[in-house]
């Protein structure tokens, strides 16, 4: 088995102005051959800068992804954005099903699956979010919700490309993390669900990152943990001195 090469990604949410591409230009001034070599870095910007950040990304060899797609090619949908256009701007990852869109718009498992195949579609790779709030942590449901999110929004013919990313709705924004402990049992959970939902060993190669209050003091000690095969930033990946001080976790 090929070993699952570390990805890194930042989710820059509603955030940033043309002057934030500069950020991705001083990413760039840190993510060396050496890194370049144990990881690979991606920086999903809101829509309106992916076209303008095509070139400063592929100077410095980090990806580019857009934080969500529509399920159709193309049609009578204002407002939205297809996968087909995030490929052809210059994309090569979409962020789907992340909680804050599974709040704040009513997404189901359903949708999410139906935008991550639209992904698949197009030629892009989707990073797929899961995460349980803190009433059913609390609850004692995390595992059966997480099982539940996974087996609903990751498609049954999806290869092991795709990515999944476990993002405990409870600790995104507010600087509270899980234990170690916790990280642990659920990405090796995880990746038992993946398995179950996509068969053939394909689990084997899909990186399941960590998402949730990452930041350049916690960053080692969760990236370090089995099965977690990187970190979805948020704010952290902002500032290019953050962003980068969690990927050099990677550095040795």
């Amino acid at each position: 088995m090929t070993p699952r090469r570390p990805l890194v990604a930042g989710n820059w949410k509603m955030n940033g102005l043309l002057a934030s591409l500069a950020e991705i230009a001083a990413m760039g001034g840190v993510y060396d051959a050496p890194l370049r070599a144990r990881l690979e870095l991606v920086v999903c910007p809101p829509a309106t800068l992916i076209g303008m950040a095509v070139d400063i990304a592929t100077q410095a060899s980090i990806g580019l992804g857009g934080q969500d797609c529509h399920t159709a090619p193309a049609g009578a949908h204002t407002g939205d954005i297809s996968a087909e256009m995030l490929k052809d701007i210059g994309a090569a990852y979409v962020i789907v099903g992340h909680s804050e869109r599974r709040a704040g718009h009513g997404e189901t498992d359903a949708l999410v699956q139906e935008k991550a195949a639209a992904a698949l579609r197009a030629g892009l790779t989707p990073i797929i979010c899961v995460g349980e709030t803190r009433a059913e942590r609390d609850a004692g449901d995390a595992l059966t919700v997480v099982g539940a999110q996974i087996a609903g929004s990751l498609p049954a013919d999806a290869p092991g490309s795709i990515v999944v990313a476990y993002e405990p709705v409870w600790a995104i924004g507010t600087g509270l993390t899980p234990t170690v402990a916790d990280v642990a049992q659920m990405h090796a959970f995880a990746r038992e669900r993946v398995e179950a939902r996509l068969g053939g060993g394909k689990s084997a190669s899909v990186r399941i990152l960590y998402g949730g209050s990452v930041k350049p003091s916690n960053a080692r000690d969760l990236l370090s943990v089995a099965n977690v095969d990187g970190a979805l930033v948020g704010g952290a990946s902002l500032a290019a001195k953050d962003f980068m001080a969690i990927a050099d976790a990677y550095r040795g």
